[in-house]
């Protein structure tokens, strides 16, 4: 696993100030949702709301994965709480990409055998999309678990965490059923299917043991600023411990080492922005 050993002077609570904004956001998000669960037993608007939000939430699924690269806050109580409030979000929580996705996926994308996310069937044909996503999705706290017998320390917290975020999701169904289940239940089990869904494309199809030709990359700015930069792909691969507001400048180290094929644009850009 890739990290940095410091990060820049900034914010005494943030390793990197360029988080403020993306964490304030989220965070935001995450008070408006218990506003409504408080307050909101209108099953048709819960509904809307849920459908309104696929979207922003799937994005959330980036910034939560670059929160398991890097952690964002110096202190590690306020990352934990964090990691809670992704989970509402997005369905993962604490630890588990950092062990499905840096201990696993990072270090075996060059390996369609062990990869945790995985594109090739045994048979050695490409998976279509919706297989893909079903599969990772549906493996990705099994695979999770295992990759974190190998590294007990990452595996405890968890463990712990995962079992404290389900338990006091259970609570509040059972307080308030309707609400729950559509403010949060319904929404970390979509995010969970979005974020597989959305990471077909990073290496779907690329069977190569060279690093530089193994990803697609999304320049599309405002795509990359949604996810913090996650169309720098190759570049995140090669150095996955640099923090996301770095990426370009890594990206430009080694642009020209990257296939012009291997730029494209994601389902999201295609479908919404356009670009």
């Amino acid at each position: 696993m890739q990290t940095e050993t410091q990060a820049p002077k900034g914010p005494a609570i943030f390793r990197y100030k360029e988080d403020r904004w993306p964490v304030a956001i989220i965070l935001l998000l995450t008070v408006i949702d218990f506003v409504l669960y408080f307050t909101l037993d209108n099953l048709t608007l819960l509904f809307a709301y849920y459908l309104l939000m696929i979207i922003p939430k799937g994005t959330i699924c980036a910034w939560n994965h670059h929160h398991q690269h890097l952690f964002t806050f110096r202190n590690t109580p306020l990352n934990r709480g964090l990691e809670f409030f992704y989970a509402l979000h997005t369905g993962v929580t604490t630890h588990l990409w950092r062990l499905h996705h840096v201990l696993g996926h990072h270090l075996n994308f060059l390996d369609q055998e062990k990869d945790e996310s995985r594109w090739m069937r045994k048979d050695g044909s490409k998976m279509g999309v919706i297989e893909y996503t079903w599969d990772v999705a549906i493996t990705a706290y099994p695979r999770g678990y295992t990759v974190g017998k190998r590294h007990p320390k990452q595996l405890k917290p968890f463990i712990i965490y995962s079992l404290i975020t389900f338990l006091i999701v259970a609570l509040m169904v059972w307080y308030k059923p309707v609400p729950a289940l559509l403010l949060f239940v319904l929404p970390m089990i979509t995010s969970l299917l979005f974020t597989a869904y959305v990471t077909y494309e990073h290496h779907s199809g690329l069977d190569t043991k060279n690093e530089f030709e193994a990803s697609y990359n999304n320049l599309n700015p405002l795509f990359n600023r949604l996810t913090g930069n996650l169309g720098y792909h190759t570049a995140h691969h090669h150095k996955q411990g640099v923090h996301w507001s770095k990426l370009p400048a890594l990206h430009a180290t080694i642009a020209d080492k990257i296939p012009e094929s291997l730029y494209q644009k994601s389902i999201i850009t295609r479908t919404l922005l356009r670009g």
